[in-house]
């Protein structure tokens, strides 16, 4: 419908130039009775025009071709929208195009040919990922699903640090359980990581060596098998979640490779960076951030501008036309530093879109589940997916807005009833699935060229529903918005069932039923699209 109206507002601006200049928008009516698409274009031109609005919505209406076989009637309501009421059976052709397409319905072909490159999960190797690190990892590969929906071609990624006081620690961590193995006394420090894993990599190096390991330096053999052993479990967790990597970007090769360096003699040159109190700044006053920011401090350590810096320097050179990052909202106050580093070296930093997602909080029976990735009190999301299964935690995940707090409510994700929006969606794909198999036996076929008896109140907001999904898809993509698609897939799954209740398929006349047949066929597979893309099954039997 959106399409279709763009159309004919862009024939429009041949007329009304300054239609060009707004961003169209075209809004779903609260109320039927205002049409099915509304738009406020002319309230946005009235300053420009220096005209009524409604007085503007009136030459816009008489510069559009009007085809009545599409658009039924248009109207001015209120301050100056322009309600647009389409004919019924535009909404039925859309059933066509679905059973055309099958798995392909909703997908699109605008963004053909360009590549964008999506850094999500990222967490070090220093223990098992955590429910706080499965939103990243969700929302991520969801994120990826849309843009390649869109036409993207999409490489994931995987960002690690394998150096640094973290790593120290978590090597000395498994070299002293090593020793405690021996027999040895150990007085384990409070900050070092306390978790069952650093038991097993150290049982792992003892049931190996025995001994021979007890004189070893902490950043060898110790660290470099937790390393490998923690990461094995990182691919296996994100595995078990149907999610996989690319790319793994190791933040050491920037160091190895002498990017850090070639960067920091950048900045030099170009006057971007200064030395004061031993530390280098970098000039962030004159990119027009509050104060100068540390990018290698005293002690010759870089912060964490100077390799991210580097790092987003590799995507642009990898030739990608869009780079998303998802992080946590500790990130919230440092990216922009990272940008405006890249923003003074000339990168088009409209091309990095930095998404940030809010904390977890896991809940049962209404009381949260306390966590610590050190103390080793947390919920590992290994743990979450054993216990509510992947469906369950990538519809969870992708349900709510990142910009806000989740609560993980266990005891709703492990509901089999109406209450859990995974069990309701699934429901609808199987309980269509049974239509078709009972219909079957009655030797009743959807039937493509009856659908204009498509017309009870039922039908018809099925059917401007399941219009809508292409473009509910491309917003969702082009905002980064993976909740759009399950408050779309639960109002379709809601109309279904109200459909359900008032129009049978069997008992009906044969034309009709045929009909409604085929309504049924569409609404199935646009669920199956739809779960699809959140990375969540379709059973056929529940």
């Amino acid at each position: 419908m959106k399409e279709y109206l763009l159309k004919l507002f862009n024939e429009a601006a041949n007329k009304i130039p300054e239609l060009k200049e707004i961003t169209l928008q075209f809004d779903v009516p609260k109320s039927e009775d205002h049409g099915d698409l509304s738009s406020n274009a002319a309230m946005m031109l009235s300053k420009k025009l220096k005209k009524n609005p409604r007085e503007i919505a009136k030459l816009i209406i008489d510069s559009i071709n009007i085809d009545n076989s599409v658009i039924s009637k248009i109207e001015v309501a209120g301050p100056g929208f322009i309600n647009f009421f389409f004919h019924p059976n535009f909404f039925s052709d859309v059933i066509n195009h679905i059973v055309t397409e099958q798995d392909n319905f909703g997908r699109s072909d605008k963004f053909k040919g360009r590549k964008a490159n999506v850094e999500f999960v990222s967490a070090n190797p220093t223990g098992p990922l955590t429910v706080g690190h499965g939103r990243n990892a969700v929302v991520g590969d969801t994120v990826a699903n849309l843009l390649e929906w869109i036409g993207y071609e999409v490489d994931r990624e995987y960002y690690f640090n394998n150096a640094g006081r973290q790593m120290r620690v978590l090597g000395d961590s498994v070299r002293l359980r090593y020793l405690e193995l021996l027999g040895e006394k150990i007085d384990f420090p409070e900050d070092y990581y306390q978790g069952e894993y650093i038991k097993d990599i150290a049982r792992l190096l003892f049931d190996e060596h025995g001994d021979k390991l007890k004189d070893e330096d902490a950043e060898g053999i110790f660290k470099l098998t937790a390393e490998r052993e923690i990461f094995k479990d990182i691919k296996k967790s994100l595995n078990k979640l149907n999610i996989n990597h690319k790319i793994f970007f190791n933040e050491n090769s920037l160091y190895e490779e002498g990017k850090i360096e070639q960067l920091l003699r950048t900045f030099e040159e170009k006057n971007l960076s200064y030395e004061k109190d031993g530390a280098v700044w970098l000039r962030l006053t004159e990119l027009g951030k509050e104060q100068d920011k540390v990018i290698v401090k005293s002690t010759g350590e870089p912060t964490y501008r100077l390799p991210d810096i580097a790092y987003h320097i590799t995507k642009f050179q990898r030739g990608y036309d869009l780079m998303v990052d998802l992080f946590g909202s500790d990130h919230n106050a440092t990216y922009p530093d990272v940008l405006a580093g890249l923003q003074a070296l000339g990168y088009d930093v409209s091309k990095v879109k930095v998404l940030i997602h809010q904390f977890v909080t896991i809940t049962k029976d209404g009381e949260i589940v306390k966590m610590s990735t050190r103390k080793a009190n947390y919920i590992t999301l290994d743990e979450l997916v054993d216990e509510v299964g992947k469906d369950v935690v990538r519809y969870f995940f992708n349900m709510r807005n990142i910009t806000s707090h989740m609560n993980f409510d266990l005891t709703l994700a492990k509901k089999q009833s109406d209450e859990n929006p995974v069990f309701y969606l699934q429901y609808a794909h199987a309980r269509i699935c049974s239509i078709i198999r009972t219909v079957s036996k009655e030797n009743l076929v959807a039937n493509y060229n009856n659908l204009h008896l498509l017309n009870s109140t039922e039908e018809i907001q099925l059917l401007k529903k399941l219009n809508l999904f292409k473009e509910e898809v491309l917003y969702a993509a082009e905002n980064f918005e993976t909740h759009r698609i399950c408050t779309y897939l639960e109002e379709l799954a809601t109309l279904f069932h109200k459909f359900y209740t008032f129009r049978r398929i069997l008992g009906s006349e044969k034309d009709i039923a045929e009909a409604r047949l085929a309504l049924v066929n569409a609404v199935k597979i646009v669920l199956k699209n739809g779960l699809s893309i959140l990375g969540v099954s379709a059973p056929e039997q529940m």
